[in-house]
């Protein structure tokens, strides 16, 4: 079972401040399952940008809530742009804003199934 985002979140940013870092919910969706995206401030002008994870992306569903970069190092409009776009398709999400300085923050990712290219196989022994 998948916790609620309004559990997630807090743990997330309760987390983040027990290690030291920074991080501020900006906006708050649907407690139980509003779509959660992560704003990574590096402070130098850059910004990575974490969203869900499609389903599609892999062909076991996880039991928990998987992200995917959508951004690496992108300037402020962009990502700007990219939430204004996922609230017109669902307004009932969520934005936590990180501030990392090496961009690093620990959130489960999704890791892309990519298919073998054809005859791939064949030089397996």
């Amino acid at each position: 079972m998948r916790v609620t985002s309004e559990f997630f979140v807090s743990a997330f940013v309760r987390r983040l401040f027990g290690e030291g870092g920074f991080a501020a919910v900006s906006r708050r969706g649907a407690a139980e399952a509003g779509a959660i995206f992560i704003c990574v401030d590096r402070l130098n002008g850059s910004f990575d940008f974490y969203g869900p994870a499609p389903q599609a992306m892999f062909s076991d569903l996880p039991q928990g809530r998987l992200f995917e970069r959508i951004f690496e190092k992108a300037d402020r409009e962009t990502v700007d742009d990219r939430i204004e776009s996922e609230a017109r398709i669902d307004p009932d999400y969520w934005l936590v804003e990180v501030e990392a300085r090496d961009g690093r923050i620990e959130l489960p990712l999704a890791e892309e199934e990519r298919p073998s290219p054809p005859g791939a196989d064949f030089f397996k022994f």
